[in-house]
């Protein structure tokens, strides 16, 4: 199976904040899901941990 991968503005776009706030999460939240470098300047999040997240989050509410 194909893994997707999102960029700081893709996820900036889902969660209706700023590029950097994205940065900000995987600087100080642990939880948050670790960005993967792809190659030199390109640093992206795959969907797959990024959606399990978002139900962790759900849960814990």
């Amino acid at each position: 199976m194909n893994e997707t991968y999102l960029s700081d503005l893709q996820l900036a776009a889902r969660y209706g904040v700023n590029r950097i706030t994205i940065w900000r999460w995987h600087r100080t939240n642990n939880k948050f899901p670790r960005a993967v470098t792809l190659s030199a300047g390109c640093t992206r999040w795959k969907l797959s941990e990024i959606e399990a997240w978002e139900a962790a989050q759900v849960e814990a509410a």
